[in-house]
């Protein structure tokens, strides 16, 4: 059974089997799911997909809002050893038609309601194009693709079995200093990264969370939702198909969460909103994970008063399929604001530009491997031959080991601000301006100088284009 245990779909698998009565997805006042519904519903339409010719290792463009929908396609995809690929619905044509063309999308998926600069895209590039909805009143999924062939050629009982190197989830870097780079993730990628998840969280059937990221970024999709599912445990999306302040405790009230994720934005959010709006009664959370971008320390003793439960600051990125450290829950030793923990199911060094591993305190690039790194980029082997070097994929970002191995970022490496030779850290200095108690939000940057030829700027805060769109403040 070593492979159920390599592959995602394996995995969900034997939570179906050992848990199918226990709640495993809901929205918001209007549908549960149980395990062995889910898994029913994903094995339907797989093989849907399958007689409407998806073939193992095609890749399936999905566009939705945060909809049980997205959830089961998705799940269905990489069932049918196809590659799910995740997109931004408020991405405009042009946006859509470079990532559809990218990944090499054969099919692209979206609500009932459509999505029209996606479609414009999808047609231009000769992309089929298809839809999914699943009712309210009986949770049968209805597809706009062809039915199932009469000789029964792709039937529940025929489709393929997942090996762990399938292709299974394509997604792409930010961009930031360059053209956004695609990243093929297997499904030993996804389940390594899941059960790393699952262990440094101890997540259980017992634990309930409410999502409030996007599920087409690898921070929802991997550390919220996978995770949960595959320890048998509880996910509502929120009814709105996005996150709503107004309603997040609610939720989290309602389906009795445990704990949940968030980018430091919105634990801003919900910290203002608790400010403002102060609820009579909230959930006693395990834990409040905080991830994708560096968490001040002064929000995060407000969050810990305000919430009565630990924080613990994460380190991840998409090449890592996610997770690749991680402050421990308080049974496990202490969680240090500032930092973002230990290693966690991979390994993990601090290199020198000749690749000479640094010991405790000394600054240089954080670097990793395991089973949870992508193999490379698509079609890039530039990128490929810089990002693999020594035996080590290179995060590009700048950090060190203290003495008890807990890991501190520094700054990204093309981001350190180099004033006349002496190399500032971003982060240090949004660090000390987000310390005072009147400043909710910072950044700073390098701009050019005469004297110095780079100096420091500061600026407010925007909100990273990824949740374009996304967040909803009432």
């Amino acid at each position: 059974m070593a492979t159920q245990t390599q592959t995602l779909t394996g995995l969900l698998k034997r939570v179906a089997h050992e848990f199918p009565d226990r709640r495993a997805l809901s929205v918001s006042g209007k549908l549960d799911l149980t395990h062995a519904r889910l898994d029913e519903l994903v094995e339907r339409a797989a093989s849907r997909l399958a007689s409407a010719g998806v073939k193992p290792g095609d890749v399936v463009a999905l566009t939705f809002p945060n909809t049980v929908e997205f959830v089961v396609m998705f799940l269905a995809v990489i069932r049918a050893r196809a590659t799910a690929a995740p997109l931004n619905a408020a991405y405009t044509a042009e946006e859509f038609e470079f990532y559809l063309s990218d990944s090499e999308s054969k099919l692209l998926l979206t609500s009932r309601d459509g999505n029209a600069a996606a479609e414009s895209a999808a047609s231009k590039l000769q992309i089929r194009h298809s839809t999914a909805a699943l009712s309210v009143k009986d949770s049968e999924l209805a597809l706009s693709l062809p039915p199932p062939s009469e000789s029964g050629a792709n039937s529940l009982d025929q489709l393929p079995v997942n090996e762990p190197a399938d292709g299974a989830l394509f997604l792409h870097t930010s961009g930031t200093t360059s053209r956004p780079k695609g990243v093929p993730l297997t499904q030993l990628n996804l389940a390594s990264s899941v059960q790393n998840i699952k262990s440094v969280y101890k997540l259980t059937e017992s634990d309930s969370t409410v999502i409030v990221l996007p599920l087409f970024h690898v921070h929802g999709l991997l550390a919220g939702l996978l995770s949960s599912l595959a320890a048998g445990a509880a996910v509502t999306l929120p009814a709105a198909g996005r996150f709503s302040a107004s309603t997040f405790w609610q939720d989290m009230v309602k389906y009795n969460a445990t704990w949940y994720t968030a980018v430091p934005t919105i634990h801003q959010i919900i910290l203002d909103r608790h400010s403002s709006t102060p609820k009579p009664v909230y959930p006693k959370l395990r834990f409040i994970r905080s991830c994708s971008a560096s968490l001040a320390p002064s929000i995060l003793a407000r969050l810990e008063e305000a919430f009565g439960a630990p924080v613990l600051e994460a380190y991840a990125m998409t090449e890592a399929t996610h997770l690749m450290s991680s402050n421990p829950l308080p049974e496990d030793g202490p969680h240090k604001p500032g930092s973002v923990g230990k290693p966690v199911g991979q390994e993990m060094a601090i290199l020198s530009e000749d690749g000479e591993i640094q010991g405790p305190n000394s600054n240089g690039e954080v670097c990793i491997r395991g089973p949870n790194v992508t193999k490379g980029y698509k079609n890039n082997p530039e990128a490929n031959k810089s990002g693999f070097l020594f035996g080590w994929f290179h995060t590009g970002d700048l950090g060190y080991f203290d003495s008890d191995g807990y890991l501190h970022l520094v700054g990204r490496i093309k981001e350190l601000v180099n004033r006349g030779g002496e190399k500032i850290s971003p982060i240090e200095v949004d660090s000390v301006l987000l310390s005072h108690p009147d400043i909710a939000q910072a950044v700073c940057f390098a701009v050019p100088d005469e004297k110095y030829g780079e100096e420091v700027k500061q600026s407010p805060l925007q909100t990273p284009p990824t949740f374009r769109n996304w967040l909803r403040i009432s």
